[in-house]
């Protein structure tokens, strides 16, 4: 998901406005990651993967999709914020 439109590389820094659209999705990257380490601590586990790493899993799917919402909602023209 990227809400954050850059031009192709051409050497320049990003702008004080692009940081700060970075910033702004700082919370949705950080509840992906978080579900991303769950989904391999998930998948590591082997065939006896527990109701606890589960949980883990649903409970930051979650909070990836309340974030998007939260995000599309002071966002709304983003192209891509859930």
């Amino acid at each position: 998901m990227n809400i954050i439109h850059l031009s192709p590389v051409s050497g320049e820094e990003p702008t004080a406005a692009d940081l700060a659209a970075i910033e702004a999705e700082m919370p949705l990257i950080e509840a992906e990651q978080a579900l991303l380490e769950a989904e391999i601590a998930a998948l590591t586990t082997g065939p006896a993967l527990s109701e606890l790493a589960r949980r883990r899993v649903r409970n930051a799917e979650r909070r990836v999709a309340q974030v998007g919402r939260e995000l599309a909602a002071t966002h709304p023209h983003s192209q891509d914020a859930a």
